[in-house]
């Protein structure tokens, strides 16, 4: 499976030579597709309220962007080129797709951010502009022209609904077929533009930046810490300038705020709950009629159980966390946990008491669902 994915080279050798450093064409990377996400599919998915979808024009020379959801009518005034739609986290709502992504699981799931889909007759682009993380952009049904430049100074377009560089000097130029993708390192120029009716998979890579990361973890620090003391001066003295900040009640303030310390395993807890907590727009739903303990025991022993689309899940040595909770559960269910997590399924077992009640009370959230095939429901 990884030696079609990334050609003719090994996740190792990719790691090395490429990640970060350099990109990668990669033809006839994929094409093993159980059906094809044609317009029709996407624009569909593309009219819901609970799916983040965009739109792109480039008409008389500007861009215009339109945020979704669309409405039928809306899309079928749109022209026969240059224009592209765009629809978010697939993965969370087809499960061929979300498949595809975790095929990139040579890197941790800490890392995999989503699957967007677009779809663009020709001459549909969205501008020459450059991702602040690692990307591979599996071309899908016709053809798309990618030119790219390592050259990303010249700045984006003032005043423009989406970011496209002001110059571009590409150093590049390919043209990608059905089954053919290129990797790009992040701020890696790029400029794609549809030849003929097609769609562009892009996997994309979470790289948060620093300010994001100590805003997240001292909101984090905030809910979790607890410290004792109060302020106590007793060798307090009388002051004739009392609007001045006292140097003493510095000194002092300083020593309590150096409670707050942290160390490896708290920051470990941090990216269990933070990097596995569902995006804002994500909503769990229950299915219409769930199973009672014993139904839904039954049914994981029989068939194993399998994670919703949406759900992410991660773990230490020590610890389990989904969608952004710590899981209790006894230290004996963690073998079967860490295989539904890497797996992100389960395979039929005699699973005993402790695990199943995990199991369930993770299907009563709906982040897991037993793995009953459609021929036996």
């Amino acid at each position: 499976m990884r030696k079609t994915l990334l050609g003719n080279i090994s996740p190792e050798e990719f790691l090395r030579d490429y990640w970060q450093k350099k990109p990668l064409l990669i033809r006839q990377a994929w094409t093993d597709f159980p059906e094809l996400i044609d317009l029709a599919r996407l624009s569909e998915l593309a009219a819901r309220d609970d799916v983040e979808s965009r739109l792109i024009e480039y008409k008389n020379e500007q861009w215009k962007l339109e945020n979704g959801p669309f409405s039928s009518a809306r899309l079928k005034r749109l022209g026969e080129t240059d224009w592209t739609i765009l629809v978010q986290n697939m993965n969370h709502l087809v499960p061929h797709i979300s498949d595809l992504l975790y095929r990139f699981n040579f890197l941790p799931y800490t890392r995999l951010d989503d699957l967007m889909i677009s779809y663009a007759p020709p001459g549909g682009t969205v501008g020459p502009h450059y991702d602040s993380y690692d990307v591979f952009l599996l071309q899908v049904g016709g053809q798309k022209r990618w030119q790219i430049s390592s050259d990303d100074a010249s700045g984006f377009i003032e005043d423009a609904p989406i970011r496209v560089l002001k110059d571009f000097n590409p150093e590049q130029e390919w043209i990608l077929e059905h089954g053919d993708m290129l990797y790009l390192p992040p701020k890696y120029a790029h400029y794609g533009v549809a030849l003929t009716p097609g769609m562009t998979y892009s996997i994309g890579f979470r790289a948060p930046k620093t300010q994001e990361m100590a805003t997240k973890f001292l909101e984090y620090l905030q809910d979790e810490l607890c410290l004792d003391g109060m302020y106590a001066d007793p060798d307090a003295s009388v002051t004739d300038v009392p609007a001045k900040i006292d140097p003493q009640f510095v000194a002092r303030i300083s020593e309590m705020l150096k409670q707050v310390t942290w160390d490896e395993k708290i920051v470990t807890d941090f990216i269990g709950r933070y990097f596995s907590e569902p995006k804002p727009h994500v909503f769990f739903d229950q299915t219409e009629e769930l199973l009672d303990y014993d139904e839904f025991a039954a049914a994981a022993c029989e068939y194993g159980v399998m994670l919703d689309l949406k759900s992410q899940m991660l773990y230490t040595d020590d610890c389990i966390y989904m969608n952004g909770e710590a899981i209790e559960t006894e230290a004996e269910t963690f073998d079967a946990l860490h295989e539904l997590a890497n797996q992100r399924q389960l395979a039929a077992g005699d699973y005993d008491e402790n695990l199943l009640e995990t199991l369930f009370t993770y299907y009563e959230y709906g982040y897991l669902i037993p793995n009953v095939p459609k021929s036996a429901d």
